[in-house]
């Protein structure tokens, strides 16, 4: 159940694409009996902060499955660059809303808590129009990792640089890494703004659409978070994801 708690109305975005170059029709994978973007749906309607939720496509076959399971949903163009411009697009159509959350559509395990987490990053700094978050590394392999992104913030908690390679590089020990929790809060205003802005070369290098606000000189505040982010990107990833979550249903 949705319960909005602060006086702004927050619209909850999921971005859905049925195509993909590694792992087409992913939104419908099944895990535990439901697609995967049920289970993302579920979640996130779980927040405390979100005023309404809706999910944002570019495919009929993903517009009827979540009409199976009594998720509004609305098609998109199908010429997005990225989930945030989809996100823009339905905005553009609510102009009640005052934030707007890019709930990524692949996280079957996403914590509710980190969308209430980016919401009050953008509620406590009136002057910054983009929020995220961040995890402390803890584990070695993910530092190499390249489908890991890495990002350094400055000593008030705003983004300086978001990269797939190690940031920053240790040369001594004792060094913390943290890696970004790609879900993003925007205000609306800016949301609009953000999708007609051009992409600059480190976005296009680093294929991470969040570097196009930096390059183009604007402050993303990111929030510090305890909550795993688990992301499906490949099929071998969702048998990983299916794993855990039916191991989890027999031990309940």
């Amino acid at each position: 159940m949705l319960l909005s708690n602060v006086p702004q109305e927050i619209l909850g975005v999921i971005p859905a694409r049925y195509a993909s170059s590694r792992f087409p029709g992913k939104p419908l994978a099944p895990i535990a009996g439901k697609p995967m973007l049920q289970h993302v749906w579920e979640r996130a309607a779980r927040s405390r902060t979100l005023s309404r939720l809706v999910i944002a496509t570019d495919d009929e076959r993903i517009l009827e499955a979540a009409g199976r399971f009594g998720a509004p949903a609305r098609m998109t163009g199908s010429g997005h660059r990225s989930g945030s411009d989809r996100c823009a697009e339905v905005a553009a159509g609510d102009p009640a809303a005052a934030l707007v959350v890019n709930i990524q559509g692949d996280e079957p395990l996403l914590d509710p808590a980190t969308i209430d987490a980016a919401v009050n990053g953008l509620l406590q700094s009136h002057e910054t129009p983009m929020s995220t978050l961040k995890k402390r590394i803890d584990g070695p392999g993910e530092l190499e990792d390249p489908n890991v992104v890495k990002v350094v913030t400055d000593r008030s908690g705003h983004a300086l640089y978001f990269s797939r390679s190690m940031i920053p590089y240790a040369r001594s020990g004792g060094t913390v890494h943290y890696k970004h929790i790609g879900l993003y809060a925007f205000r609306r205003e800016f949301l609009l703004a953000y999708s007609c802005l051009p992409a600059g070369p480190l976005e296009e290098a680093e294929k991470l659409e969040q570097l196009r606000a930096l390059e183009n000189g604007f402050k993303i505040r990111v929030i510090e978070t305890a909550s795993e982010s688990v992301g499906v990107d490949t099929p071998e990833d969702l048998e990983r994801v299916r794993a855990w979550m039916e191991a989890g249903l027999r031990m309940g």
